[in-house]
């Protein structure tokens, strides 16, 4: 029996090799001509051992409990974005990341303190954007902030009224760097 491995549809090799493969062979010709099948059901038992240990493509790994289940969302997350016409690929200041092949500790890594989607850099993003929007002009800051909440509003309906704490963190960032460039730009004008 074959246990916690996962599926990869964009493997390029098999997920496993099994020597000895045996089956349960099903006889139908002790059937009388003069009865019929159609109450019964058919069984077929297939099973397998392996004598060798199973062999991975090198872009696969045997992954159990938790990182099964990571890869599964992962894929299907993936597979349903790329349905939608939405891509997986992001362009970051290092280069391009897809998030679909992207791993768990990579994920840890790019949501950190000092990752590219973590509360600093995006907030940092946002608010660079806001700021190019309004033209530079604190005056806009009710329309800039409105802006930023209507956003977060629609992610929150998104996602059904929840969002990862690191949104959270990440809304209140933009409202504290938006009110620190107001402060800066007001006592600059003074």
């Amino acid at each position: 029996m074959i246990e916690n491995i996962s599926y990869n549809p964009h493997a390029q090799s098999p997920l496993h090799v099994l020597k000895n493969f045996q089956e349960e062979k099903v006889n139908f010709s002790n059937i009388p001509e003069n009865k019929t099948r159609d109450n019964q059901q058919d069984r077929i038992t297939l099973y397998g051992d392996s004598d060798v240990p199973l062999t991975y493509s090198a872009s696969m790994n045997v992954n159990s409990g938790e990182g099964a289940k990571y890869d599964m969302l992962q894929g299907l997350v993936a597979n349903l974005l790329k349905e939608q016409g939405i891509e997986t690929k992001v362009t970051t200041e290092n280069g391009e990341i897809d998030i679909s092949t992207v791993t768990p500790q990579e994920a840890k890594d790019l949501t950190g303190d000092d990752g590219y989607f973590g509360v600093d850099k995006t907030s940092d993003r946002i608010v660079k954007m806001a700021i190019s929007i309004a033209g530079g002009d604190p005056s806009r800051i009710d329309a800039i902030k409105e802006g930023v909440d209507k956003g977060f509003q629609e992610a929150l309906k998104a996602f059904d009224g929840k969002l990862p704490d690191i949104s959270y963190d990440t809304y209140d960032a933009v409202m504290e760097k938006l009110d620190k460039w107001v402060s800066e730009s007001t006592k600059a004008a003074a």
